[in-house]
């Protein structure tokens, strides 16, 4: 198979949708590795890396987009980017469809067979190719918020840990899965006072287990949430629905009872945002403010540290494209249903039902696609 891999051209992104050492194992695998020039200068890997591992270099987007077979990138496509994307061709990359119509719209009209890294599953429901960007975006959700709590940021000049004799910044983490829990590492080991909220009694159970006295744990109500987001510094939006758009716990409503300077960073903002305030930021211009709250909602997080997140990704995702070049990507999918779980548009069709629900189109279950 011929596999491309473009630069990405979302603001401040600097990942790659494949490394020298993924694409050298694709080639010792028999495919031919298109890579556009420059693709790896984010991640410290030039051109030569490149050639040395096997792949063929391109000058700009146009060939990799019109002749490669599959296309692996790490950001959803681009404006720009999907008017290239054609029938029959198949995109391996990050999409979160449910809160991004125009996107959706263009990947139906394209034709083109869409496959999402964020919902591939694992064993017991887990997200595997999700899991290390969420693990990444988690613990720079903490370094955001700090920062943002600086005064010069507009924050109310809170350190997270305090000193002797001064308290430390209270954190609140809304959701105890992969993103908070290694939030609540990250303030834990600042020292502040933080506080994780979740619904499910069992994630209660482990994240209390794990932190024991250094982090407190609270049934996710709309009391306890309402009460716990005015006492906070710092609140972190962990929450997420695979596939669909994150619900809105916290109000604009709720901001008024928060102290000026307060910041809330919503990590859930590639599925829409956890927050009725949020809305997409860039690294360029992370923050804004509303009610005198501090937001940051940039919408790739993880691109900021490109080496660690794209060597964390290519780890997981690597063995799956390995899979769809060998098989193609239908018999991939008849093999292993985990991988099928990620199809979210085919030829025209949404096949991921939250995505289908969400904006109103017609679901076509992925058994009748691959039968």
């Amino acid at each position: 198979m011929r596999i491309g891999c473009p630069t990405e051209i979302k603001n401040h992104e600097y990942r790659v949708g494949l490394t020298p050492e993924s694409a050298r194992e694709l080639v010792a695998h028999g495919h031919e590795v298109w890579i556009e020039s420059g693709a790896g200068n984010g991640i410290g890997a030039d051109d030569a890396e490149y050639r040395q591992a096997g792949a063929v270099i391109k000058d700009g987007p146009d060939a990799i987009f019109a002749e490669c077979e599959m296309v692996v990138k790490v950001k959803e496509p681009q404006a720009e980017e999907r008017a290239r994307l054609r029938q029959g061709q198949i995109l391996y990359t990050y999409l979160h469809l449910a809160p991004d119509p125009p996107q959706t719209a263009d990947l139906v009209a394209s034709g083109v067979t869409a496959i999402a890294y964020e919902t591939v599953t694992g064993p017991n429901g887990s997200l595997p190719l999700l899991k290390p960007m969420s693990q990444v975006a988690g613990r720079m959700s903490i370094q955001a918020g700090a920062t943002a709590l600086e005064k010069a940021h507009g924050g109310r000049g809170v350190l997270l840990g305090g000193v002797p004799g001064v308290l430390p910044a209270k954190v609140l983490v809304i959701g105890g899965g992969v993103v908070g829990f290694n939030a609540a590492q990250m303030a834990v080991g600042l020292g502040a006072d933080t506080t994780i909220l979740d619904r499910d009694p069992a994630v209660l159970e482990r994240v209390g287990i794990h932190f024991e006295s250094r982090a407190k744990t609270r049934f996710s109500n709309k009391a306890n949430l309402e009460e716990a987001v005015c006492e906070a510094d710092l609140v972190i939006g962990a929450v997420l629905i695979p596939g669909a758009a994150a619900p809105k716990l916290v109000t604009r409503e709720m901001l008024k009872c928060m102290q000026p300077g307060a910041v809330l960073v919503d990590v859930a903002i590639d599925q829409g945002g956890c927050f009725e305030t949020s809305h997409p930021t860039t690294h360029a211009d992370p923050t804004y403010v509303i009610d005198d709250v501090v937001h940051y909602c940039v919408a790739n997080m993880p691109g900021a540290v490109a080496r660690t997140s794209t060597y964390a990704l290519n780890n997981v995702t690597l063995p799956h494209a390995l899979s769809i070049a060998e098989l193609g990507w239908k018999e991939a999918m008849r093999r292993d249903a985990h991988l099928a779980a990620g199809l979210n548009v085919h030829a025209g069709q949404v096949t991921y039902k939250a995505v289908a629900d969400e904006l109103g189109y017609e679901y076509r279950p992925i058994d009748e696609v691959l039968a």
